[in-house]
């Protein structure tokens, strides 16, 4: 009987997990899973050792604050792992956590994955080294990472990416806008500045002053800014009650693929959002500031080897989308370039089938191609 051990630390890992776990069960109907697991993968039949909670810190404080915890949860869990002898442990991203785990658990004779790549081909690549010798096989979402690992004789393969499976290559707007109750006559942009309140912080007055002065020139734009818990929601709404412009602004909690499905452009924070909205195919601008002393040691010390950062442009290749990084994030920059997409349709036409493109490449049934490298390295093993 075959048992799997998966570790997730957040919800999009659990998510992961589950529909992971769905996929081997359908190989393996007999199969035990354990581990540490949200609701969605301890719905799915995965006992779960801890909460997952313990492992979703953000932030070098919080983490700091409680690492001694999370040394001796890691112990424990080794441990544990080392008495089941598993057929194989799956960490699902929380790299921090799961990489040295699965280092210690590799020198045990014991299989071990990585499901989602931390961004090594972006800043601190000499992550590589470590993950060399931690893991038997890392799953990425994205292709361009499969060429960086085989660079560094890492064996890696492309599962696709899970978002590229859910959102369809032709999301249904005048859905998402009948459940807003969107006007017909007026042309929606989403404000995405961002999940954690230090991004807030940010980027929060620059993205109320860019909607301000957008507003000013065409007086039938509106806002909609969906907000990811309610820190976040109410120091932006502590930050637009200074500002003297009167916005057009309608503020949500969650909702925010809806939101930018609805909206006709996007102006976001760099991430994941990023990639969101490439999927659902709309025009976006892309800003993004880390403090001062972050990104002048990145830079001093050439820690960040990127040239493009937001994941469409990556993924392209190419400056697909405009994106304005630290000192360039100017309300004079977002202004413009959220105007050019506006009085852009031409342009726009050609974007959305670039993004097709795109979405079409990572839409591999990304739990599917996840499970088939999974029972091959075990058959390796076998």
């Amino acid at each position: 009987m075959k048992h799997f051990v998966l570790v997730a630390g957040e919800a999009s890992g659990d998510l992961l997990g589950a529909s992971l776990i769905r996929e081997l069960k359908q190989r393996y109907p007999n199969a035990i899973f354990s581990g540490i697991a949200g609701p969605q993968m301890i719905q799915e039949g995965c006992s779960s050792y801890f909460p997952m909670e313990k492992l979703s810190l953000m932030g070098l404080v919080e983490i700091l604050k409680h690492l001694p915890e999370l040394l001796k949860l890691r112990k424990k869990l080794f441990q544990h792992i080392l008495s089941l002898r598993p057929c194989v442990f799956i960490g699902i991203d929380a790299p921090d956590f799961n990489l040295s785990l699965e280092k210690k658990l590799k020198e045990t004779g014991i299989k071990t994955v990585h499901y989602v790549s931390p961004s090594i081909w972006a800043w601190r690549q000499w992550r590589v080294k470590k993950i060399k010798k931690s893991v038997d096989l890392m799953l990425t979402l994205f292709p361009f990472e499969v060429d960086f690992y085989q660079q560094h004789h890492v064996n890696a393969a492309f599962v696709g990416h899970p978002l590229a499976d859910m959102i369809p290559v032709e999301p249904d707007i005048q859905h998402a806008r009948a459940e807003l109750e969107l006007e017909a006559d007026k042309i929606y942009i989403a404000l995405l500045p961002g999940s954690r309140i230090s991004e807030i912080e940010r980027l929060g007055e620059l993205f109320i002053q860019t909607a301000g002065t957008c507003y000013q020139q065409d007086k039938r734009l509106c806002f909609i800014v969906p907000f990811a818990n309610s820190g976040t929601r109410n120091l932006f709404e502590e930050i637009l009650g200074k500002q003297s412009v009167k916005l057009p602004v309608q503020l949500t909690n969650g909702n925010a693929r809806l939101v930018m499905q609805a909206c006709n452009m996007v102006l976001l924070a760099s991430g994941t959002a990023a990639l969101e909205a490439m999927l659902l195919k709309k025009p976006m601008v892309v800003a993004y500031k880390l403090s001062a002393l972050t990104y002048w040691i990145l830079t001093k010390l050439k820690i960040l080897k990127v040239s493009l950062y937001s994941l469409p442009n990556c993924l392209a290749g190419k400056p697909l989308v405009e994106e304005y990084i630290q000192n360039d994030a100017t309300v004079e920059h977002l202004q413009k370039a959220i105007m050019r997409l506006i009085n852009s349709e031409d342009g726009n036409h050609l974007l959305h089938e670039q993004y097709r493109t795109i979405h079409l490449s990572l839409r591999k049934n990304a739990s599917v191609q996840a499970a088939n490298e999974i029972i091959k390295l075990i058959q390796d093993k076998a």
